[in-house]
């Protein structure tokens, strides 16, 4: 199978439909649409500026998970008491490591709405949010760009040489989100006062709300 297969957008697209795949992709919740594999496609050769296409990248994602975050902190107007104060030490903790978890979620190929909708959850300042959303996908942006540019899609294609039909791909995409949607329910079920009481005990203290 061809790369663009996987990804049928040809090479020669411009910045506005990178834009608009890559903020459409990352609003998505825990399915890891490939819009990376656009800008990776984009990135080889030199038709396009390899700044901005590193900066179109990490603006659209971080709005996108801009929206995710706060769609995440009003959501917890609907989650009942009881699991509101199980939740309250993972939310201490959580605000706590806030920016570091958020950058690194970002600067990283990991599920990172696992990151940021508990933050949202947790109230987390939006503006530290973003400018640590914003520096971590502007590093993983252009990590991407220039790896791409520099070795092409080498890294990629060895995977796709016994790939005959993408729909596997696209099912195996579609499972993966569920099951890190059952984690973000996992997290809102467990006993956090227990689990954090051995490790992190300021976290069950009631007056630490930073």
């Amino acid at each position: 199978m061809d790369f663009i297969d996987i990804f049928p957008f040809a090479p020669d697209v411009g910045y506005s439909l990178l834009a608009l795949v890559n903020f459409f992709g990352s609003l998505v919740p825990f399915v890891p649409l490939p819009a990376f594999l656009l800008l990776a496609t984009m990135s080889v050769g030199d038709q396009y500026d390899l700044h901005i296409l590193a900066l179109v990248s990490a603006v659209t994602a971080t709005a996108a998970k801009q929206i995710i975050f706060y769609i995440s902190s009003g959501g917890r107007r609907m989650i009942n008491e009881k699991t509101r104060k199980r939740m309250r030490p993972f939310e201490r903790l959580i605000k706590r490591y806030g920016a570091a978890a958020a950058f690194f979620a970002a600067a990283t190929p990991i599920p990172d709405d696992l990151v940021y909708v508990p933050l949202g959850l947790a109230k987390y300042n939006p503006r530290r949010f973003f400018v640590a959303t914003l520096t971590g996908k502007i590093v993983l942006s252009y990590s991407i760009v220039f790896i791409s540019h520099h070795l092409g899609l080498s890294l990629v294609e060895p995977f796709l040489e016994n790939v005959d039909d993408a729909t596997p791909i696209y099912i195996g995409i579609i499972i993966f989100g569920a099951m890190m949607t059952a984690v973000i329910v996992l997290l809102l079920r467990l006993d956090w006062a227990r689990i954090l009481g051995k490790f992190a005990p300021w976290t069950l203290d009631e007056n630490n709300e930073d």
